[in-house]
């Protein structure tokens, strides 16, 4: 007679759909995430790339950075189907560019597939010089007009490690809730 042991499964990865305008830091955020590397020459994504890493001993994530140039935007829609978090990158240093974004965002958003799934912002380039502060971002980004949306902003710097594993966890905790 032996005593029963309960092993507790880890569940398969969830789907997270990391997008964002070009030069945002997304494929520099995947690479440190799944390698701890700094990736200091990136060159524009061209579809997408995709990995997989441990938020802890029972939850999983898979990536998929999204290419951000405006030719691939249209495409985003075709990656939403088993999307269980989006996570939205912007560049906090260029706030020139926060109105292109806050339309790209709201586009997505319009999917119906992505009714209720949870949203994190993650306001890259924090480190640099003039950064915007995450409530500037999150007031040009029109955050507060999606009372129906769970989301969540975050500083980040992808290139320094910075604020990447909170908010992935942020994102693990996000999809439980749902």
């Amino acid at each position: 007679f032996f005593p029963r042991i309960q092993v507790k499964k880890k569940k398969p990865p969830s789907q997270v759909i990391l997008m964002g305008l070009d030069s945002a830091g997304k494929t520099t955020l995947l690479t440190r995430l799944l390698t701890g590397q700094v990736m200091m020459d990136t060159s524009p994504t061209v579809g997408f790339n995709v990995g997989s890493f441990d938020v802890d001993k029972r939850t999983s994530l898979t990536v998929w950075d999204v290419g951000g140039q405006k030719s691939m935007r249209p495409n985003w829609r075709f990656y939403l189907d088993e999307c269980k978090a989006l996570v939205f990158m912007v560049d906090s240093s260029d706030p020139s560019r926060m109105p292109e974004a806050q339309k790209a965002l709201k586009k997505v958003l319009s999917e119906e597939r992505l009714r209720d799934i949870p949203l994190m912002v993650l306001a890259n380039k924090v480190d640099q010089p003039g950064a915007m502060t995450v409530q500037e971002i999150s007031n040009q980004l029109g955050l507060s007009n999606y009372p129906h949306l769970r989301w969540e902003i975050q500083a980040c710097s992808a290139l320094k490690g910075i604020g990447l594993r909170q908010a992935f966890t942020s994102v693990a905790k996000l999809i439980k809730k749902n």
